[in-house]
């Protein structure tokens, strides 16, 4: 069963709650239909386990090298090329819906619906509208997933988030959504745009929707144009900018620049965000769950929050994967899911709090502002999980980080329609973060250098063209260091490091690319130079 067809079942049948997408806060979980017992129950949660589960095709850490630019501007192409340039990820997006919510039959709450998209698809046979159909419902959950009866507003906040669409294949297209009150006069409810895209790059597609909120304001007809130009323009490489050019009335014509971080593997990360939320030692603490594939739940009230929480902490694993559950906003018409027995991160609303910390064997972490205390829940054993010396490393080289006071006024900066002077403190906030992945990312890259950067030595080829095998025995035997070796032992049993090693055992002998392999040869070039300076005394 896909995603797509869950939440279907989820919102026409007797699973939904008092038959409404939005309900009441205070309402009950998520009934199950009639008939089907605890077995039943089980079989439905091993079902979300499968839905959500993030496997992620293709060789991992094998980066490539920027590729040439292609001519800016709109690319004209027939049909064919279109649809190739699509699948090949060539597009900035699938499309673009803008999701309002509307008042239900009896006039007594709201529900989202779909009130615009880009493109329009037409000439799709009856199985592909089916799916279209789907997908559309799904977003609408993801866009306004908190389950309360919404009323009109006179003042809201803005928030960017994101979400992971992921069917049982494996295959996965990003969320990205942007809500906000729209313009007008008087009390009305927030609205949401979303975007579809097979592209991981947050930071760039949060630029898209400032463009999108501004032309907006100004006439929903002047969106279709901008979305238009992007859609036609080459997605960049790594490293390299986009010009797309779009006119506004009153303005003329503007050029918008959009660019991709060189580290393209952290393109979808903020890290700001996590050590804005929690200490360098409760990082450390997640993390150490996190790598023994523990079952994680953050708890925030904003949805921002808690997308770029899950996805940053994910992004530490490096050069590891996560291959478990991973639902940055858990919608509460799917609030089951946290009774999941197999390992996940989840990123649940605090308003649904008391549907969670009832379970056992979970890590609950609070990232709100006003928390008592940060871990609600735990298992007890985090803290010794890593070795101490590494863990005394990591901390240290997260110390290097720089702290600019900028950064909680950039953060407030992001959610509304920004001045001139304030660009420039955005600017320097851009640069303050990109820093901050750089040293968080190559603290985190270290550990896994030391405890496992030797894994190469003992996959064993035992004849040309035939897999390697990897001695898994021999490999943690070799640590020195029994605290280290310890750890180790635990690890290489997680299903992350185990689909890690079944690639390397595919590979054909020879050099190894990627920046973790190149952290590795440098590490192993400084251990050298140390031996041969205590040789010398």
């Amino acid at each position: 069963m896909s995603l797509f067809n869950l939440v279907q079942d989820k919102l026409v049948s007797g699973e939904q709650p008092k038959d409404n997408l939005i309900s009441d806060v205070a309402g009950k979980h998520a009934t199950l239909p009639s008939g089907e017992d605890e077995g039943g129950r089980q079989g439905a949660l091993n079902r979300f386990s499968a839905m959500w589960s993030s496997f992620r095709k293709g060789k991992r850490d094998r980066v490539k090298d920027p590729e040439p630019t292609e001519p800016l501007g709109p690319v004209v192409a027939d049909n064919a090329s279109r649809q190739h340039r699509y699948v090949s990820g060539q597009y900035f997006f699938e499309y673009l819906v803008v999701v309002s919510l509307k008042k239900t039959k009896d006039g007594s709450s709201y529900e989202p619906q779909i009130t615009y998209q880009f493109p329009k698809r037409d000439g799709m046979v009856k199985f592909q509208k089916e799916e279209e159909e789907k997908t559309l419902k799904a977003i609408t959950l993801f866009c306004f997933p908190e389950g309360i009866n919404w009323a009109p507003l006179t003042e809201y906040h803005s928030e960017t988030f994101s979400f992971v669409l992921t069917e049982v294949d494996g295959s996965r297209r990003n969320g990205y959504c942007r809500r906000l009150l729209p313009g007008g006069k008087g009390a009305r409810p927030p609205e949401a745009y979303c975007i579809i895209s097979s592209l991981a790059c947050f930071g760039l597609f949060s630029k898209i929707f400032d463009e999108v909120e501004k032309r907006r304001q100004i006439s929903m007809a002047m969106i279709y144009p901008f979305m238009q130009k992007l859609r036609e323009a080459p997605f960049p490489a790594p490293g390299h900018t986009v010009e797309i050019k779009s006119f506004i009335p009153e303005s003329g014509t503007e050029i918008i620049s959009l660019t991709r971080p060189l580290d393209s593997w952290l393109e979808h990360v903020n890290f700001h965000t996590l050590f804005d939320c929690l200490t360098d030692e409760e990082v450390l603490l997640v993390f150490a769950a996190t790598v023994l594939e523990r079952r994680i739940v953050f708890i925030a009230d904003e949805l921002g929050t808690l997308s770029q929480v899950i996805h940053a902490v994910a992004a530490l694993l490096y050069p590891f994967i996560w291959q478990h559950t991973l639902i940055s906003i858990v919608p509460q018409i799917l609030i089951d899911v946290v009774c999941a027995p197999t390992p996940y991160l989840l990123g649940v609303q605090k308003c649904l709090l008391d549907q969670v910390t009832d379970q056992s064997d979970l890590l609950v972490v609070d990232l709100s502002e006003n928390k008592k205390e940060t871990f609600i829940a735990s298992v007890g054993d985090e803290s010794s999980i890593l070795p101490p010396k590494l863990q005394t490393e990591i901390l240290e080289a997260l110390r290097t980080r720089k702290k600019t006071s900028s950064e909680s006024s950039a953060t407030q900066i992001k959610r509304r329609c920004i001045s001139k002077e304030q660009k420039s403190s955005f600017r320097s906030f851009v640069s303050a973060v990109e820093e901050m992945n750089r040293v968080v990312s190559e603290a985190f890259l270290h550990f896994f250098v030391k405890t496992v950067g030797h894994y190469s030595s003992y996959v064993k080829c035992s004849r040309a063209g035939q897999p390697g095998v990897f001695e898994k025995r021999s490999f943690y035997k070799a640590i020195d260091s029994k605290t280290t070796r310890h750890f180790v032992k635990k690890f290489i049993q997680t299903q992350t490091f185990d689909l890690f090693i079944q690639e390397v055992e595919q590979q054909q002998p020879g050099p190894q690319q990627g920046i973790f392999h190149k952290k590795i040869l440098e590490y192993q070039e400084k251990e050298k130079e140390k031996k041969k300076k205590i040789k010398k005394h």
